[in-house]
């Protein structure tokens, strides 16, 4: 699961408990001028051939973390639970987005679009 702070101008991924050690990572930071929008999706592509472990853990159809070659570039994912899947479009960054687990989808979409708009202005 992971957990989002916005501080200031930027855009804090905290990934929690075990998922540190499947995904290889802990903290991921983000520009809000760097992220193009965020949406729920409930039925990510997590199914066998779907994307190459570049560094992390796959257990197609159950659970994905870390770094994913998928759809012409990499996407950093942290799900077990896609029914609480939202997706972060990025650009100008080295994941083109961030497939994570949070605890209410919709809110956290809202709070990031938001804070994106706001930083636009």
């Amino acid at each position: 699961m992971v957990k989002i702070k916005i501080e200031g101008d930027r855009a804090a991924f905290e990934i929690e408990g075990w998922d540190k050690l499947w995904s290889m990572r802990s903290r991921l930071e983000i520009p809000l001028a760097h992220i193009k929008g965020a949406h729920v999706d409930s039925h990510p592509a997590m199914g066998w051939f779907q994307a190459l472990k570049v560094a992390g853990t796959d257990v197609p159809n159950v659970f994905r973390a870390g770094t994913f070659y998928q759809d012409g570039g990499f996407v950093f994912w942290d799900v077990h639970h896609p029914e609480k899947t939202m997706v972060v479009e990025l650009e100008h960054e080295r994941f083109q987005k961030l497939v994570i687990e949070v605890v209410d989808p919709e809110e956290t979409v809202n709070e990031v679009n938001r804070a994106v708009s706001g930083s636009r202005r």
